[in-house]
This record gives C-alpha cells, structure tokens and sequence, in this order.
C-alpha cells in the first residue's frame, strides 16, 4: 500500500500544479499501519501520533537523567537581544 500511494499521490497533486514536493511523508506511512491494525477512525491518529512523540521524549529524558546530564532549560531572550546577536554591523 506504501508503494502504491507513492506511485498514485505524485501523479495526482503533480497535475494541480501548486504543490512543491507531491511525495507522501510519513502520514501516508503511518496510517497504512494504522489501517493495518484497524484503527480505521481518524480521530484517533493525532492521539496516537501525540502518545509516539512523547514517548520518544520521554525516553530521552530518561537516557539523559541516566548519564546524569543538566536538565535542560531554554534560555528566555527578547527582540533587542536577537538583533545584537544577530544583526551586527
């Protein structure tokens, strides 16, 4: 099924004519696999999606407590500070 959307969904967003990149992400991948194991009701792919990704995240938290690295915090930054750092003359 994989195979065919990449055969299928170029031809078909290609003759629009307004779209960059007409090759299927890996939306088209994951709800084949979805389809698979009957999970048919597209409510649920964003749940499912969202559950993958803080999993993933999680993991990394657990790895980096585990190595003992900082935890990590973005540092807060303003307007005035972005242009001093990166628009500088």
């Amino acid at each position: 099924m994989v195979a065919r959307n990449y055969e299928v969904i170029p031809k078909v967003l290609d003759s629009l004519g307004k779209v960059k990149n007409p090759y299927p992400n890996v939306d088209a991948h994951s709800g084949v696999l979805l389809n698979h194991y009957n999970l048919t009701q597209n409510d649920y792919y964003t749940v499912v999606f969202a559950v993958s990704r803080s999993i993933g995240l999680m993991s990394n938290l657990v790895w980096s407590r585990a190595f003992g690295l900082p935890i990590e915090r973005p540092n807060s930054v303003d307007l005035l500070w972005l242009e001093k750092k990166f628009l500088k003359k």
